[in-house]
């Protein structure tokens, strides 16, 4: 059998994936801001956000295929036991692999997702953040630890309502600025949350630390 075909079974199974970039940092955004944690960051996504500002992760044939058993391995290097998997769209790959070795090193596993597809993994915390331009799937919506809508324009506010309607009760809900308009529509979230109580801000606190 070709090393191509071996190569594409094992990303089918999850025991390899294209990986843009790892990195141990602290994460920045969302109920979890201010905890260390090994970033797992995958190519690969068709969800399309005008605004992404990781565009370079969409094209995963740009992103080598890496070994997961040793992505496991440098997460297990560092202190905190803790891993974000995010990307581009993680979810467009099979994960239970992933997470199952994580789980075997006793290493939390928090994935960040915009539920276009159907969730694979173990995890610990699910931060899903929903974008117009692909919907997420029923399926994820019972199953969201966080809420987190990325607030371009105004409108994005009735879209946040819409996704806190569909999600658990318990369920963290979040508005986070778009990073290149948050002069232009801080106002407007502080406002929206002082009056819709239930919503609380996410800032992404790792660009004003100047961190990954």
């Amino acid at each position: 059998m070709s090393t191509s075909k071996l190569s594409k079974q094992d990303l089918e199974k999850g025991k390899m994936l294209p990986l843009m970039e790892e990195f141990y940092t602290i994460q920045g955004e969302g109920y979890n801001s201010g905890k260390a944690a090994y970033f797992i960051r995958i190519g690969g996504c068709d969800v399309g956000c005008h605004w992404c500002d990781v565009k370079e992760s969409w094209d995963a044939s740009i992103h080598p295929l890496t070994l997961t058993d040793s992505i496991v391995h440098n997460c297990n290097e560092y202190p905190a036991k803790a891993v974000v998997v995010t990307g581009g769209e993680p979810s467009m790959y099979q994960l239970d692999y992933l997470t199952q070795e994580l789980k075997n090193k006793n290493i939390i596993t928090y994935v960040e997702t915009s539920g276009a597809y159907e969730l694979t993994g173990e995890w610990d915390w699910i931060c899903l953040s929903p974008k117009k331009t692909m919907p997420p799937l029923p399926s994820i919506f019972n199953r969201a630890n966080e809420l987190k809508v990325i607030v371009h324009n105004k409108n994005d506010f009735e879209w946040a309502e819409k996704n806190a309607e569909l999600v658990d009760m318990k369920c963290k809900l979040y508005l986070q600025p778009e990073w290149s308009k948050q002069e232009q529509i801080m106002p407007l979230i502080l406002d929206y949350v002082m009056n819709n109580p239930k919503w609380n801000i996410s800032l992404q606190t790792h660009k004003y630390m100047n961190i990954p």
